[in-house]
């Protein structure tokens, strides 16, 4: 659901930028308040490990599309929504900058997407309240139901954003009602498959330290159990893995978005945008990608910016083993790795050391 610069007007992406902004500033000053010890390593590895994640694109059966978890879900269940929505801006970030993957102009629109409505709308509105709800430990089964409810709540949201924000901006011939029709189911699917992913990982994680499931946002749960260390080492590895191995079996079929707009114009993309700002930032987005398509530039080579495309040989060959792909996947998880731990350090309150005692 990474939109392209092509379908955003200059107006339209220039106010979600400044959203966006508005919101990784009240994160901002979240963060330096928060009291918990372990929150800048886990949010760097599962920074990693959510764009690891992202990689792997899964096949809708009978559609001829793919989807890929957006992590935002997760991320709030783990961290609380301030931390979640600073690593989803971070991640799609490193995206667009390394990997021409969703425009530059179009970056401030692809975070409140894929962070705002998982971050503050889901998350706190339908995840929290309902696996709270009696007072009790919540079930396996309620778990998973209610997390694939908040999951596809959010996905739904977002491709609404994305299809309000295309009507918006009227640089498009998309119509209206069709791309609704499109995008909403396909993200229906999305959204299951996310909450299911979701529900596994959390289980999976709660085995280890279930002080840190749930224990983000307003909780100081977590704080006198010890630092997560074996937890941060599992999800490093786990992203790792994810980025140099799980990434050659994604799916080579378009993803949900441009899934749309192919059953509209007959390709996955709509002509790129012809206004200066479209222009000037399509040429600095080639020029600073240095893995365009997660795949080593090759000159000529270089995809064009807004949404990774796809070639024939991607459709030949599945599992696509490809060196070139692990790479990319290993150098842009430890990007998104360093990128968060740096910004995570620089938020952090630096604690005064007691003097010792004479």
């Amino acid at each position: 659901m990474h939109m392209a610069d092509a379908l955003l007007s200059p107006a339209v992406a220039t106010t979600l930028w400044a959203a966006s902004g508005a919101t990784l500033g009240w994160c901002s000053r979240r963060i330096r308040s928060d009291p918990r010890e372990h929150l800048v390593p886990l949010m760097g590895v599962l920074g990693a490990f959510v764009f690891a994640a992202q990689m792997i694109n899964f096949s809708i059966p009978a559609t001829g599309s793919s989807g890929h978890i957006g992590g935002g879900l997760l991320l709030s269940i783990l961290l609380g929504g301030p931390a979640a929505f600073i690593v989803i801006a971070s991640v799609l970030a490193v995206q667009a900058l390394l990997f021409a993957d969703g425009g530059l102009l179009a970056l401030g629109a692809n975070i409140f997407n894929l962070g705002f409505f998982p971050c503050f709308v889901a998350y706190p509105l339908i995840y929290r309240p309902l696996i709270r709800r009696g007072g009790t430990m919540p079930s396996r089964k309620r778990v998973l139901i209610v997390t694939i409810l908040s999951a596809v709540a959010g996905l739904q949201l977002g491709a609404l954003g994305v299809v309000v924000e295309t009507k918006l901006s009227g640089i498009t011939s998309l119509p209206w009602g069709t791309f609704l029709a499109l995008m909403l189911p396909i993200h229906l699917a999305i959204g299951v498959v996310e909450g299911l992913a979701t529900a596994v990982v959390i289980a999976f994680l709660s085995k280890a330290r279930p002080d840190l499931v749930d224990a983000g946002a307003e909780t100081v749960a977590s704080q006198g159990a010890g630092f997560p260390t074996r937890v941060i080492t599992i999800v490093g590895i786990l992203a790792a893995l994810t980025a140099g191995v799980l990434s050659w079996f994604a799916s080579p079929h378009p993803d949900g978005l441009e899934w749309s707009i192919s059953r509209i114009t007959g390709k996955a993309e709509v002509d790129e945008g012809a206004t200066a700002a479209h222009q000037v930032l399509a040429q600095l987005q080639r020029q600073a990608a240095l893995l365009p398509d997660y795949k080593p530039a090759s000159g000529e080579e270089k995809t064009s910016p807004g949404n990774a495309g796809e070639s024939a040989a991607d459709e030949a060959a599945w599992p696509a083993v490809d060196a070139g792909t692990s790479l990319a996947g290993v150098l842009g998880a430890a990007a998104t790795l360093l990128l968060v731990s740096a910004i995570g350090y620089l938020l952090r309150p630096r604690r005064r050391r007691t003097p010792p005692r004479t």
